[in-house]
């Protein structure tokens, strides 16, 4: 017998892509089964769906390292517990540097991965050809291998999230879409739904590109913007192999992983392609946009430098799917400052795979605990002001920050798009 719709839950979370369902299942393990998740269509159906699912570990914080130490971990275990497969493989990955420059930046890299505990080498471009055979390697200055990082199947992984979490005993709900968001005395007290209304005394907005639209029910400043993402997938190439490692030519702007023999090959081109500048529609569900081989050219002209055999190679699937981004290139997550008990897990910049096992978690402490567990400031929502949430420059802005993803790190950069709007 089907069950009936919950009036009452502790915890609604809204979006079930591979954050919410992390959420879910992180809050279960911690002791609160109370837990309703709302799919306003099917789970993974928004942008998780198409994320080329590379799990790179190292990051410039030691913490957001840590989130994705754990997020290595919780994958290579989740199978083993739920009895579904997430897709994981611990194929290490590869960073290459065309210029002295870059290779400046990839030992500093080293050091900091170092510091931090994760297995990292600094090597030459013979060594780097070795370890990835199919690529030219004559314009390489050198390159840095990190054992530990590998790939997942998104689908697959958001599966496996949501049935732990049905395990420990939250409801996950598909086909019910919110349409607002119910306060009262400056606090959340539930949600409305097209199948009525639900009394809370938390609710998680972890609604992806929809996530800013959902703070604007009750508010709450979400900064994001989706902007269109790109990535092929070849035929068979002679030399790949299922253990080939994650290659990332960030003087290119692409990556590359090994799928089914073929090669996914995308990137984040320098200047993006922003989307949605009307509102992403409700319905937009296991959905690309059209193709657009003019804005992924530059990425394609960096790739048959480095992998010559492209040329000759079929094109089985062009993907563009849009992600939403940040002005900052970092995640939104924690507490609104505007509204007490509403809290934000959004925004993953094209990273939310690699995040969403430790974000997950550090969100479920955050709620459980009442404040976060550890540092998380470059993430925390609290760093953004209201005009932050202005459309023309979420728009203006997210077109640079995108770029900034494979872009040179010079110390003290500053932006120069969307200004002078504060003054």
């Amino acid at each position: 017998m089907a069950q009936e719709f919950p009036t009452q839950a502790r915890v609604v979370i809204i979006g079930g892509g591979i954050i919410g369902c992390s959420v879910a299942y992180h809050l279960t393990k911690l002791g609160w089964t109370d837990v309703v998740l709302l799919e306003q269509g099917q789970l993974s159906g928004g942008t998780t769906w198409h994320a080329a699912g590379l799990v790179g570990q190292l990051r410039s914080h030691a913490n957001m390292t840590g989130l994705i130490r754990y997020s290595t971990q919780l994958y290579s275990e989740l199978e083993a517990e739920t009895g579904l497969a997430t897709g994981w493989k611990n194929c290490g990955s590869l960073a290459v540097a065309r210029t002295s420059d870059r290779m400046t930046v990839l030992k500093r890299t080293a050091a900091s991965a170092r510091a931090q505990g994760v297995a990292v080498e600094v090597i030459s471009p013979r060594e780097a050809a070795d370890l990835w055979p199919v690529m030219a390697m004559d314009d390489l200055v050198g390159a840095v291998w990190l054992p530990g990082d590998g790939k997942a199947n998104p689908t697959d992984l958001t599966q496996s999230l949501a049935k732990g979490g049905r395990n420990h005993g939250a409801r996950i709900i598909e086909r019910v879409r919110v349409t607002g968001i119910t306060v009262k005395g400056g606090t959340v007290r539930g949600v409305e739904t097209d199948r009525g209304d639900i009394a809370a005394e938390i609710v998680v907005n972890c609604a992806g590109q929809w996530a800013r639209k959902v703070g604007l029910m009750c508010g709450v400043t979400v900064p994001l913007h989706s902007a269109e993402h790109m990535y092929i997938v070849t035929g068979k190439i002679e030399g790949v192999h299922p253990d080939l490692p994650v290659l990332r030519d960030p003087d290119g702007y692409i990556y590359f992983k090994e799928e089914v023999g073929g090669l996914v090959m995308g990137g984040f081109e320098p200047e993006a392609k922003p989307w949605g500048m009307n509102g992403i529609p409700d319905d937009f569900e296991f959905a690309l946009l059209a193709d657009d081989w003019g804005q992924f050219e530059i990425l394609m002209q960096n790739a048959l430098v480095r992998v010559p055999q492209l040329e000759t190679t079929e094109v089985r699937k062009f993907y563009n799917g849009p992600e939403s981004f940040t002005p900052d290139n970092n995640f939104i997550l924690g507490e609104a400052p505007e509204l007490r008990n509403f809290y934000v897990g959004a925004g993953f910049n094209s990273m939310g795979i690699a995040s969403a096992g430790g974000a997950g978690r550090a969100l479920a402490e955050w709620i459980v605990n009442g404040a976060p567990t550890m540092d998380l400031w470059p993430v925390d929502i609290r760093r953004f002001a209201s005009f932050n949430n202005n459309p023309r420059w979420l728009h203006d802005r997210v077109k640079e920050t995108l770029g900034l993803h494979y872009a040179m790190p010079w110390p003290n950069r500053e932006l120069h798009t969307a200004r002078p709007f504060r003054r």
